[in-house]
């Protein structure tokens, strides 16, 4: 949770920067490409917490990346959704304000956001266990000497 604030503050600050002062928007493109490639990164680890987890729990994507339901506790939901809530309308808003510029690099930020989300979803997130219908169970069973 402390890392999606940290890059939302990072995010956030450099934005506000390039608003203020265009000369500093080929620094806020370098921060936001590096956030989205941090996103991808942590996507893709986030990705994978989530299909390790679904080979015994029933994980839905709903409560996996946007932590719906009891997936996971208020304070959580708080924290991650709000960085990402605050990406996003920080990205858009400023997107927006100066039409046509380099600030639309910033849309692309938000993904990390989400990321955040789908990592601690992943990862930590309360889902149901997975059960086995006793047909498929019966089926994997007896293929199992196989391979």
């Amino acid at each position: 949770m402390r890392w999606s604030w940290i890059t939302t503050a990072v995010f956030v600050a450099a934005t506000a920067i390039a608003v203020v002062w265009a000369g500093f928007e080929p620094v806020t493109v370098a921060v936001d490409l590096g956030l989205f490639a941090l996103g991808v990164l942590v996507f893709f680890a986030a990705f994978l917490a989530g299909a390790a987890r679904s080979r015994t729990h029933e994980v839905n994507i709903g409560g996996w990346f946007f932590l719906l339901g009891d997936t996971a506790p208020r304070s959580v939901k708080r924290h991650l959704l709000g960085a990402f809530a605050v990406q996003v309308v920080v990205a858009f808003a400023t997107a927006g304000i100066r039409y046509p510029s380099a600030l639309a690099f910033g849309t692309l930020v938000p993904l990390l956001g989400l990321a955040w989300c789908g990592r601690w979803g992943g990862r930590y997130g309360k889902f149901p266990d997975r059960v086995l219908e006793p047909r498929l169970r019966r089926n994997i069973e007896q293929n199992a000497d196989h391979g």
